[in-house]
């Protein structure tokens, strides 16, 4: 009997029994000609259905192409393949000479799946992973191939995609040229009176982890561009040992601190390549809403943090830039992020998610696509005001709905 496949967290296990690979771009595009429903699987880290096709449907992976990633030097760009790694990524880009100018906490996210969820690393200027991006190559459902890129009107629907438009083969990203950062790590950092624009500004990065078992913060990481000017982070004591955002983790699987300078790419994630971060034993839920919004949410979670403690292993709170992906969390507004680690017991966890919700619901937060969330879709769908246009762009390049599994049909509605 064939083993269930199921996602990273185990929580989900997918309608199908099989993982595809195809070798070629021309077996891809084959592939996903016959198939009635195609979705890919990127590095598998979703917490919802998001990349199930169905029992009757085709999930692919992108694994098996190869893994090619080609920096223009002149141009300052880099193409790179869709089953590609953010950490196999940035090692190529830095060595030569160039950056990206962010990264997720988790380098082993594939890139290709990363922008079409909206994820994001950290810091009021810098905008999510997709923000880079300046051309998309897709498969469309006939397996013809169509590559859009910033000039063309259906850019801002192409990116930020939830994998409904086409298989993303390839995209080229903007460079900037190579920097180091030094990453310092402090303690408590209460609630009371915190100005959170004014800490959130302090560095080119900055989370702040709470286990919402007291009032406050418990962790703040703080990343600083080395070539910019630091004032310091006076609002909490230094850590004196290295620390891991989950309690009870090792610390040896994060990447250096005590502001020790190295290269972005081994400072920007939270964590370290070669070590898994974690055993996959987790939920993850995440809102993300007006940065204005930020103490007024923190104030509400407070409030019920009694709810919360007994389920949540670690929550983040970052900050992104706004952009103008139709289908990013962080489309036309500064966006505060609440990044949610449950333990893993789906049973104890939904409620306490609903509980969440509702708490935040005055500050109209949407959630991230990947995500364990509970919110009904006619609500998200009213907090996405150029859903109708990409609801036009996905009837344009996939009319016969291939890419359209139950997930995306219920974001879409329609």
């Amino acid at each position: 009997m064939a083993e269930a496949l199921t996602n990273w967290a185990g929580n989900i296990t997918y309608s199908v029994k099989e993982l595809q690979r195809p070798r070629s771009l021309d077996a891809l595009r084959a592939l996903v000609s016959r198939a009635g429903r195609v979705r890919v699987l990127g590095s598998g880290h979703s917490f919802n259905e998001i990349a199930d096709p169905g029992s009757e449907g085709a999930l692919l992976s992108l694994t098996g192409l190869p893994p090619s990633v080609e920096v223009d030097a002149a141009a300052r760009t880099v193409r790179v393949a869709g089953g590609v790694r953010y950490a196999e990524l940035a090692r190529a880009v830095h060595e030569r000479g160039f950056a990206l100018p962010n990264m997720a906490s988790l380098p082993h996210i594939s890139v290709a799946g990363s922008v079409a969820t909206g994820t994001h690393g950290s810091g009021n200027a810098n905008g999510s992973l997709a923000a880079p991006v300046r051309e998309v190559e897709l498969v469309l459902a006939d397996g013809s191939a169509l590559t859009i890129g910033r000039g063309d009107p259906r850019f801002s629907g192409a990116v930020t995609s939830l994998g409904a438009l086409g298989v993303v083969t390839a995209l080229t990203l903007d460079l900037e040229p190579d920097f180091e950062v030094a990453q310092h790590v402090f303690g408590r950092l209460p609630l009371t009176e915190l100005d959170f624009e004014t800490v959130s500004a302090s560095a080119y990065s900055v989370s702040l982890f709470t286990d919402w078992r007291r009032s406050g913060f418990v962790q703040a990481w703080v990343k600083r561009r080395t070539d910019v000017p630091w004032d310091g982070f006076p609002w909490a004591e230094p850590a004196t040992e290295a620390m891991h955002p989950v309690p009870g983790m090792p610390a040896g699987n994060c990447t250096q601190q005590f502001g020790v300078p190295g290269p972005w790419h081994e400072r920007l994630p939270h964590f370290r390549p070669e070590f898994t971060p974690s055993s996959g034993a987790e939920l993850q839920s995440e809102y993300l809403l007006p940065r204005p919004h930020a103490t007024g949410a923190l104030r509400a979670l407070d409030a019920i943090r009694e709810r919360i403690a007994p389920v949540l292993q670690v929550c983040e709170v970052r900050t992104v830039a706004a952009d103008r992906q139709w289908l990013s969390p962080a489309y036309g507004r500064d966006t505060v992020a609440f990044h949610f680690t449950w333990v893993e017991n789906t049973a104890a966890v939904l409620p306490v998610v609903r509980r969440v919700e509702e708490a935040l619901t005055p500050f109209d937060p949407r959630p991230h696509w990947g995500k364990v969330f509970t919110m009904a879709a006619p609500v998200v769908r009213g907090r996405y005001p150029q859903l109708a246009e990409f609801r036009n762009l996905a009837a344009e390049l996939d009319p016969t709905g291939t890419f359209r599994n139950a997930f995306v049909g219920e974001v879409l509605g329609g």
